[in-house]
């Protein structure tokens, strides 16, 4: 598939919508569109195939399920893990699993981006503070709506619309010499790769009120019950709503 300019700068924006809780799009901002699955989704929207987008960007998303940005850090960014891994594995037809190992290193280069716009933005802090002390609110505004949005474009939209536009061959490229064993070998690597994720969700629940276990059983559930993942899923949803009222009143009642 090939990547036409357009697309590449409409999947450019895409990874700044993730990268930026931009207040001109309050509500589409960096909270729910950083999700691989969803961002994959847009993505593939873009490129015309939404289901397997959807498919490659919840793949991703495994990588990323205890990811959490503390303090403003970001250890590695989601964002354009799942924009970019999208992007390369529609268009060099690459499985997702294969497009998990795309994922990992873009997503370390998107943690330097962010501490680049970062570093940057202080600039910006730094004449906000000065216009605030007048209680100049429009400039106030300005400042953040005009100039530290261009800037987040710079920083997102042209780089990322560069690598897809022209890396989109080069990974079809790749994908095609490395068919066969190697191609196999990291099919299985990128199979491996949502452990990390998983463990990590599993780290998080394991506490004193036994949601690890719950964890453990609706896995069971699901593996021997023949059950399907949306009927575990609304069962799972219903018992944590009772779960957790019951569990919400034990403590205030402490």
């Amino acid at each position: 598939m090939q990547i036409t300019l357009i697309q590449a700068v409409l999947i450019g924006f895409v990874y700044y919508l993730t990268n930026n809780g931009t207040p001109l799009l309050t509500g589409l901002g960096s909270i729910s569109l950083r999700q691989p699955i969803v961002s994959g989704t847009v993505v593939g929207f873009i490129l015309g195939n939404p289901v397997q987008g959807c498919i490659i960007g919840a793949t991703i998303n495994t990588l990323y399920l205890g990811f959490i940005n503390a303090g403003g850090t970001l250890p590695t960014d989601p964002g354009v893990g799942g924009v970019v891994g999208t992007a390369l594995a529609l268009s060099s037809g690459a499985s997702p699993e294969v497009a998990m190992t795309i994922a990992v290193p873009v997503g370390l280069m998107g943690a330097m981006v962010w501490n680049l716009r970062q570093t940057l933005n202080s600039v910006f802090v730094q004449r906000m503070d000065k216009y605030a002390e007048v209680g100049d609110t429009r400039k106030m505004a300005f400042w953040q709506t005009v100039p530290a949005q261009l800037l987040a474009i710079a920083v997102t939209v042209i780089p990322c619309a560069l690598l897809v536009y022209f890396g989109a061959d080069q990974a079809k490229n790749v994908i095609d010499s490395l068919s066969g064993t190697p191609l196999h070998i990291l099919s299985v690597i990128g199979g491996i790769l949502p452990a990390i994720g998983i463990a990590m969700i599993l780290k998080m629940l394991n506490t004193r009120n036994g949601i690890l276990l719950l964890f453990v059983f609706g896995f069971f559930l699901r593996t021997y019950s023949g059950l399907s993942m949306l009927a575990v899923a609304i069962f799972a949803l219903v018992f944590g709503y009772f779960y957790s009222e019951v569990l919400f009143k034990k403590e205030e009642k402490k």
